[in-house]
C-alpha cells in the first residue's frame, strides 16, 4: 500500500497544470516568459487568476496524498516522507513534459501543509513577508526554502520529516539556480 501511494503521490505530481491551462488557452506556456510551467510564469503569461489556479492546483497536488499518508502512516514515517517527496519530484520532472516541469516551490507547500498545517502557514508568512519586502517571488521561495530546514530542527519533528524538508528545499534552490543568478546580476523580474 506504501509503495502504491508513493507512485500515485509522483504521477499526481507530474500532472502538469500550468501547461494544460496554456494549452486550454491556445499556447504551450514553455515558449513563454521564463518558460517554465509553474504559477508564477503563468500569472505572467495568462494574468493573475490563471497564476492563482496553477498555484491552488500544483498544491494540493502535493497536500493531498500528503495528508492521506499522515493519516495512514503518521508524520514520523518513511512512507509519508516519501510520498511528500514523490509528489514535488512528480512537478519537478513531469514524465508527461519530458522529465521537466516546474520549480516544486507550490507543490512542496502544500506537502508542508499536508505534513504540519503550522509548519505550511509558517513557511507561507516567511515567503509572503521577503515577497512584499522585495516584490521577487524567486528570493520569497529561496528564503522560504531554507527557512523550512530551520523550522523543523527548530519545532522538533521527526527525522523523516527533517529529511523530507532538507531535500525538498535542496531541490528548489536547484531549481532557482538561473533566479539566484539574475538576483546577483540585478536582472530578476518583480511581479
Amino acid at each position: 500500500m506504501g509503495i502504491f501511494l508513493i507512485f500515485l503521490s509522483f504521477l499526481l505530481g507530474s500532472i502538469p497544470f500550468g501547461y494544460l491551462l496554456g494549452v486550454l488557452k491556445g499556447i504551450d506556456i514553455r515558449q513563454h516568459g521564463s518558460g517554465n510551467v509553474g504559477a508564477t510564469n503563468v500569472a505572467r503569461v495568462l494574468g493573475k487568476r490563471y497564476g492563482i489556479a496553477v498555484y491552488i492546483l500544483d498544491f494540493l497536488k502535493g497536500y493531498i496524498p500528503t495528508v492521506l499518508a499522515v493519516q495512514l502512516y503518521g508524520t514520523d514515517s518513511w512512507i509519508t516522507a516519501l510520498v511528500g517527496l514523490a509528489a514535488v519530484l512528480g512537478h519537478m520532472f513531469s514524465p508527461f513534459l519530458g522529465f521537466r516541469g516546474g520549480k516544486g516551490v507550490a507543490t512542496a507547500s502544500g506537502v508542508l501543509f499536508g505534513i504540519s498545517p503550522l509548519l505550511g502557514f509558517l513557511i507561507l508568512l516567511i515567503w509572503f513577508a521577503v515577497f512584499k519586502l522585495t516584490g521577487y517571488v524567486s528570493l520569497g521561495s529561496i528564503v522560504a526554502a531554507l527557512s523550512a530546514i530551520y523550522l523543523v530542527g527548530m519545532l522538533g519533528y521527526p527525522f523523516p520529516v527533517k529529511f523530507l524538508v532538507t531535500l525538498t528545499a535542496v531541490l528548489i534552490l536547484v531549481k532557482h539556480k538561473g533566479n539566484v543568478e539574475r538576483l546577483f546580476e540585478g536582472r530578476e523580474l518583480k511581479v
